[in-house]
């Protein structure tokens, strides 16, 4: 189903037995694979759930039986804070009867993957990917649980975890701001990732630190500066800023993915000591000793334990949606420090 078909009215059992000419009994059996029907009948009722792209209602699934898979989508693989999601997913499962299925996002912003998932009956899904449109996803929810993780949708079917992507913002610009940092640079995503009213933590994070710079008056000269999703495109941006002077003397990173492509530019010029980094997710490489990145902790393992158990609620029959909210805390590292005589070697290039 396409993203625009998407948006159409979600289709009914009473659709599929209007198309295939059968009663609605008829095609109830078809979904539940019971006997009593012709091989003709079933030929038609699954043209036409083909062709109308029907997906059985959770009463429907019922009838049929848990698949006991759930369905984790997920926007690129590789992606370190979306390992620690998945992994705190896995330990939430561990014991259970249940088995995780996970799904890259296609070229259509997640659809095709959700739907994918959606078609191999899993008895609910998580979904990732920001570009989603909700209301999409509302009507998907009543066929099947889902939550969705990271964007700040208030919705009435599925749920929700996030992280405090405005407290996360507001405790990294008070860190540097408090060390006498001015010029201060957020490296972000596109615009379409970041726009107002949208949800996404990148354009929560985009607003809270306009927001800080604002507060900090005409001292702070910070700057957005937009990049792509990689660690190369990110070391590309950054590489263009450090050609130009006076170079920023901290640079905040949306994501630690960007925080590394922005670090290895920094080594490329040797202005490692001259600029501070900082990035968000707290990823394992934060940690290394090599690399050391102060990094904001939104605690990835424990979202994907909560959407987990979020999932196996709704399953069991919980009606109401929840959106669960989790606390961000800075963690500093070598990468960031005061300004100091690093300002005078940022100007002159020494």
């Amino acid at each position: 189903m396409s993203e625009s078909s998407g948006r159409r009215r979600s289709v009914t059992i009473l659709d599929v037995a209007r198309a295939a000419g059968v009663s609605r009994a008829a095609v109830s059996k078809v979904i539940r694979d019971a006997a009593g029907v012709s091989p003709a009948m079933r030929a038609r009722v699954n043209a036409a759930i083909e062709e109308l792209n029907y997906r059985p209602s959770v009463a429907a699934r019922s009838l049929r039986g848990a698949s006991y898979t759930l369905g984790l989508e997920v926007p690129q693989l590789g992606n370190r804070f979306l390992t620690q999601i998945v992994d705190g997913a896995v330990r939430a499962l561990e014991g259970s009867r249940y088995q995780l299925v996970i799904a890259p996002a296609d070229g259509r912003e997640g659809y095709g993957a959700i739907e994918a998932l959606a078609d191999r009956r899993v008895d609910g899904i998580m979904v990732v990917s920001p570009r989603v449109d909700a209301a999409w996803l509302e009507r998907l929810a009543r066929d099947v649980p889902v939550v969705m993780l990271g964007r700040h949708d208030r919705s009435a079917h599925y749920d929700t975890v996030v992280g405090d992507d405005v407290a996360g913002t507001r405790q990294v610009m008070e860190y540097l701001l408090g060390l006498g940092h001015r010029r201060i640079v957020h490296l972000t995503e596109e615009a379409a990732l970041t726009a107002p009213g949208s949800g996404s933590p990148h354009g929560l994070r985009l607003r809270a630190f306009e927001e800080a710079v604002h507060a900090a008056g005409g001292s702070a000269r910070a700057r957005v500066v937009r990049t792509g999703q990689t660690e190369a495109s990110a070391r590309a941006t950054m590489s263009g800023l450090l050609a130009r002077r006076p170079w920023p003397t901290a640079v905040f990173a949306s994501h630690d993915q960007l925080a590394l492509g922005a670090l290895a530019a920094l080594v490329d010029h040797d202005a490692g000591r001259a600029v501070s980094l900082v990035g968000y997710d707290n990823t394992d490489l934060a940690a290394h000793p090599a690399i050391s990145l102060t990094s904001v902790d939104q605690r990835g393992p424990e979202m994907g334990r909560l959407a987990v158990e979020m999932l196996l609620e709704r399953i069991a029959g919980r009606e109401e949606p929840r959106h669960h909210i989790v606390a961000p805390s800075l963690v500093v590292r070598g990468s960031s420090g005061p300004p100091g005589a690093t300002e005078s070697s940022a100007r002159d290039g020494s």
